[in-house]
């Protein structure tokens, strides 16, 4: 019996450490300027807005629409052939910004551009967590 390869898993980074702490403890978080209050996701040390090193952790609602996304049907590395077909989305949060993710547990028929979505979390590994996604009744 062979054994497939490990699913890769993120690697934090100093920027990306407290947003996969707030994962491990189910917690959407995304970054806002203490300055002029923007926004952001993916993490960074300095807001994208006005360049302020003022950034700190919120907590996201967890809400947002799809803004577009695709089925993958042909597995990148045997690592996903179980998963297939899985969806890979773009979401809008509620909060304004847009993240990379999967929608989990739906109907492929019933994903569609503007559908409401809420966080949802996916374990891993022993010390991964991912936020991902699933269709709002």
């Amino acid at each position: 019996m062979s054994t497939l390869p490990a699913r890769p898993l993120p690697q934090p980074t100093t920027e990306t450490a407290a947003y996969w702490a707030a994962a491990q403890e189910h917690q959407l978080v995304i970054q806002r300027c203490g300055s002029c209050g923007h926004c952001q996701f993916y993490p960074r040390a300095f807001c994208l807005e006005c360049l302020s090193d003022g950034v700190e952790w919120i907590k996201a609602s967890g809400r947002g629409r799809i803004y577009t996304y695709t089925v993958c049907r042909i597995a990148p590395s045997p690592a996903f052939e179980s998963r297939l077909p899985y969806v890979v989305a773009l979401i809008d949060l509620d909060e304004g910004v847009r993240m990379l993710t999967n929608i989990l547990d739906a109907d492929l028929e019933r994903i569609t551009i503007g559908a409401r979505v809420r966080v949802c979390f996916e374990s891993v590994s022993e010390s991964c967590t991912l936020p991902q996604f699933t269709l709002l009744d």
